[in-house]
């Protein structure tokens, strides 16, 4: 990881940093579809790329334009877009299609995909690792909100545990220091580097799919069901680095 431009929080990242974000996503992607298709095995796994630049409209209210990179409008009319400062709007427009125009997709439905996001992060020293341009790795996984199951709860040590087994550091499950607005609940999974606890990852229970689920009886009755989304959202930068610091221990 390498500060070129002389810029806080744009950074290069070399070759061999490159491979072991690449090995995380298998990993990472290969571990969740195994957890939860050991508690359902009717979860219908999707991996998605979307643009980096998104209209403005899909992004949450609570980033204002001091937050987030915008472009400017050249043209009355042009739809205003933004560099993403996350992945879920895209994902949930891809889920939204799938779910209503794709014959045979059901809930419950996990769509991911790594990428970039952007931020306008405050300058601080690098080993805190908040930058302006960085890597998510986030999973929504949209299930009907009537269902027995507790996959906020049970994805938790699933989580811990594989973060742990390729970062070779003490991590430990917390609850998050700020609770979104589209968030039940919200639990983070940080790692002991040496210098303080970091944040490598939170798991939320989200309110926020924009669309209700229908089923159909035999009988050609139609129900509508409240969408729950388990969301695991990894920071592979954050990931990268500490691996790092853990192996020049060795």
């Amino acid at each position: 990881m390498l500060n070129l431009f002389n810029v806080n929080a744009l950074v290069h990242w070399e070759e061999r940093d490159i491979e072991l974000r690449d090995q995380m996503v298998r990993f990472f992607s290969g571990e969740v579809r195994s957890f939860l298709r050991s508690v359902n095995p009717a979860w219908d796994m999707r991996r998605v790329e979307a643009p980096v630049l998104t209209p403005r409209a899909l992004i949450s209210d609570a980033y204002s334009n001091a937050d987030i990179w915008v472009q400017e409008r050249l043209a009355t009319g042009e739809t205003e877009l933004v560099l993403r400062p996350e992945t879920t709007p895209s994902t949930y427009a891809y889920m939204q299609h799938l779910l209503a125009t794709h014959t045979g997709t059901r809930l419950p439905l996990c769509v991911w995909q790594a990428g970039r996001s952007y931020r306008r992060e405050q300058d601080q020293a690098t080993k805190h690792m908040r930058l302006k341009e960085f890597w998510q790795l986030e999973f929504q996984c949209a299930y009907s909100a009537d269902t027995g199951n507790d996959y906020h709860a049970a994805a938790l040590e699933p989580v811990r545990r594989m973060i742990a087994a390729l970062i070779h550091l003490p991590t430990r499950i917390v609850p998050s220091d700020r609770l979104p607005a589209y968030s039940e609940t919200t639990m983070d999974v940080e790692v002991d580097n040496g210098d303080k606890w970091m944040e490598v990852c939170s798991i939320s229970r989200r309110t926020d799919f924009p669309m209700r689920y229908r089923t159909q009886t035999r009988k050609g009755e139609v129900h509508e069901h409240e969408v729950r989304v388990l969301e695991i959202a990894i920071g592979l930068d954050r990931c990268v680095y500490n691996w790092s610091l853990a192996t020049e221990r060795v």
